[in-house]
């Protein structure tokens, strides 16, 4: 059985159970962090492994956006405790299938192919930049 706690984080405030925090603000709500940030829910567990389990869970419910269902407010979007808890409930079933653990690998393995890419086209374009600069013109 899956025993986590999930509280409105206190800037400030530090936890002893193995945890992590999920954006509740602005349109990434729902946006799984392992560091403390503003506007976040904390997730506390009892082991590290339901932790990183629940971390994969959330990451999973942001990228194939089913917070977005969620979020209320106009101006600055947001997503309510209960619901992210009761996504939560809903979805932890699927942690003990063996394709679940599968999945989560191979989007890890995606994830660095992807960050790989950024770092391509971030000098890519650093160098698109200083060849144009190099081009005397005018003021």
């Amino acid at each position: 059985m899956l025993t986590f706690q999930i509280k409105t984080h206190k800037h400030g405030q530090t936890y002893s159970k193995p945890h992590f925090y999920i954006l509740n603000k602005g349109l990434n709500s729902g946006k799984p962090c392992r560091t403390p940030i503003r506007n976040s829910f904390v997730i506390s567990t009892e082991t590290i492994e339901q932790k990183e389990a629940l971390f994969q869970l959330s990451y999973m419910l942001l990228e194939s956006k089913y917070y977005n269902y969620y979020l209320k407010g106009s101006v600055i979007p947001f997503i309510g405790i209960n619901d992210v808890k009761n996504l939560l409930i809903k979805n932890h079933k699927y942690l003990k299938q063996q394709d679940f653990q599968t999945k989560i690998e191979a989007i890890k393995k995606v994830e660095v192919l992807e960050k790989g890419f950024q770092n391509k086209l971030k000098t890519i374009q650093e160098l698109k930049t200083s060849l144009l600069r190099s081009c005397k013109l005018e003021r």
